[in-house]
């Protein structure tokens, strides 16, 4: 009894998973304090050489679950093996997440990339650039599961007696975009015996079809949790918002600082993206899309930047919510758009306090998923979702879905939005987004893609020398198809509700200047602002007039 308590007791940190010491340098640099339950349960059964099935909410250390002991495996054979050789496969639907698990791999391997390297070969460029990185035979090999089998096709990649380690992540996803005949084909260049990992935030039919396909007698990782943090870290609010209230809300909410923080607002189709994007930039609001239609270099870019800080806000186009992802449509003025991208599934964003759903999704999942990009790890966050009457039975019906899993009556608090308190934001909103017409945003497609384009082929080679320049390439630069007026930057005082202008600093007499003052002043607002971003729209609710 009392080693089974023990087993159950959380450990206390990776030392305790008897791990090779240059991993757990690279572990600490990265500011890994301690393994997430996902990574203490899954890290030891994978040592231990068990196919597993990986089932954890977003945000949960999947990636850090199936990556590390990949490495500690191959760095243990690399004491006895002979000759260089692939050993670890790992599959993912997206170029956007290929690349953020080579990145982690990378991260994990400071210590030791002499020893264990890897590769990824995802990006769509001509297989003969890619053969010779396959040809020096790189310990770990990461690839979409159609990029895969070009490579295996064309025996750039000969896996049939070298593969020990094959990982499939975001295992769902994979049938869904258009991979089911793919991985079938793909598993026909493996050989007789491997070990191999699925991981995934849900258990759906697909996972349920690749688990018989690919695992032999899996250990089951299930946690018993919801697929989102629970409500204490994540909040969900809903605002009624018709459709030509939607653009002014939110015009107002972000120059009001009533939104504070990294945040990512989703939509459902591409022209909405850039629709919002022309809308915003009228108003000195700096914003970078993300969508299928650009370059797989140039979306990584967006990623990355963002995480790091370059920008705030990102709008993201959600269309795989309306269309599959694998049907191209080819009639004459429709734009080809990459099946092998993903925007609201697998990406790390890091510290988003906010997601904003300024189109409702069209299914629980979506929703999962959206919201899944907030509230990660231990980070505290935010959902807000505009409803327009047509999408409240959507709403209902993911509510529906989702209060049960949290043991809940309802799960959506009502964000108190007065429409009428901010008349000045909505009257320039409905001129500024009459403004984004439908020939101007077309306009801001073909530009942005055309330079993307030109960027990702002419200039990656300058880049890699000279990475300070893509400075010069920020994904919020202005797409000026939309005639900019100066004036519309600035909030005029009398726009700003009076129940707000006290906390904006407006109205406020005025006094000698006093350094000191100033000095803790400037200190007092930097703590409310980080009070606030910890949770930004909790205490930021329009209050309503007093009588």
């Amino acid at each position: 009894m009392e080693s089974d308590k023990e087993s159950e007791e959380k450990l206390k940190d990776f030392h305790e998973l008897e791990l090779d010491d240059r991993i757990l340098k690279a572990i600490a640099k990265l500011g890994w304090l301690e393994p997430t339950l996902i990574q203490e349960k899954a890290i030891p059964l994978l040592l231990e050489g068990k196919d597993v099935l990986i089932r954890a909410r977003t945000g949960s250390g999947k990636t850090g679950a199936f990556a590390v002991p990949l490495i500690q495996k191959i760095l243990i054979n690399k004491r006895t093996q002979e000759k260089q050789e692939i050993k670890g496969v790992i599959v993912a639907p997206s170029k956007e997440l290929c690349k953020q698990i080579q990145e982690v791999i990378v991260n994990l391997t400071t210590k030791c990339s002499r020893e264990v390297r890897v590769v990824d070969v995802s990006p769509q460029t001509d297989l003969n650039a890619q053969k010779p990185l396959l040809s020096e035979m790189p310990d770990i090999v990461v690839a979409t599961p159609g990029r895969l089998l070009q490579h295996l096709k064309a025996r750039n990649l000969v896996l049939k007696r070298s593969l020990e380690t094959l990982i499939i992540d975001e295992a769902d996803l994979i049938f869904s975009f258009g991979y089911e005949d793919d991985m079938k084909a793909v598993l026909a260049y493996l050989p007789a015996a491997y070990q191999a990992a699925l991981a995934s935030a849900t258990l759906s039919e697909d996972v349920q079809t690749l688990k018989k396909l690919v695992l032999h007698n899996p250990a089951i990782l299930k946690l018993e949790e919801p697929p989102l943090a629970p409500p204490t870290q994540l909040a969900h609010y809903t605002l009624a918002a018709e459709e030509n209230d939607k653009a002014a809300i939110l015009y107002a909410l972000l120059k009001l600082n009533l939104i504070r923080g990294k945040s990512i607002i989703f939509v459902n189709t591409v022209d909405r993206c850039y629709k919002l994007k022309l809308f915003l930039e009228q108003f000195g609001i700096p914003t970078c899309v993300l969508n299928s239609e650009l370059p797989a270099t140039s979306r990584c870019r967006a990623v990355t930047q963002f995480n790091s800080g370059t920008y705030d806000i990102i709008i993201a186009s959600d269309e795989k919510a309306l269309e599959e992802p694998h049907v191209t449509n080819r009639k004459k003025g429709k734009r080809r758009k990459d099946k092998e991208s993903g925007v609201a599934r697998g990406i790390d964003f890091q510290f988003v306090s906010n997601v904003v759903n300024f189109d409702f999704p069209l299914d629980v999942d979506s929703y999962i998923h959206r919201a899944g990009r907030t509230a990660r790890g231990k980070n505290q966050g935010t959902a807000l979702s505009f409803v327009a009457v047509r999408e409240r039975s959507l709403m209902e019906s993911v509510e529906e879905q989702l209060k049960h899993t949290y043991n809940r009556d309802s799960l959506f608090k009502t964000y108190q939005f007065k429409l009428e308190e901010v008349e000045g934001f909505r009257y320039r909103a409905k001129d500024a987004w009459k403004a984004v017409t439908r020939i101007a945003v077309r306009e801001a497609r073909l530009k942005e893609i055309k330079q993307e384009v030109m960027n990702c082929q002419k200039l990656k080679s300058y880049f890699e020398d000279n990475p300070r320049d893509l400075q010069s390439l920020r994904q919020d630069k202005a797409l000026h198809t939309v005639k900019l007026q100066p004036h519309l930057k600035d909030v005029p005082e009398y726009i700003v509700p009076p129940t707000l202008k006290r906390l904006m600093g407006i109205g406020r007499r005025k006094r000698k200047f006093d350094r000191d003052a100033a000095a803790s002043g400037a200190t007092a607002v930097k703590s409310r602002y980080r009070a606030r971003a910890s949770n930004p729209l909790v205490s930021l609710q329009i209050p309503a007039k007093s009588k």
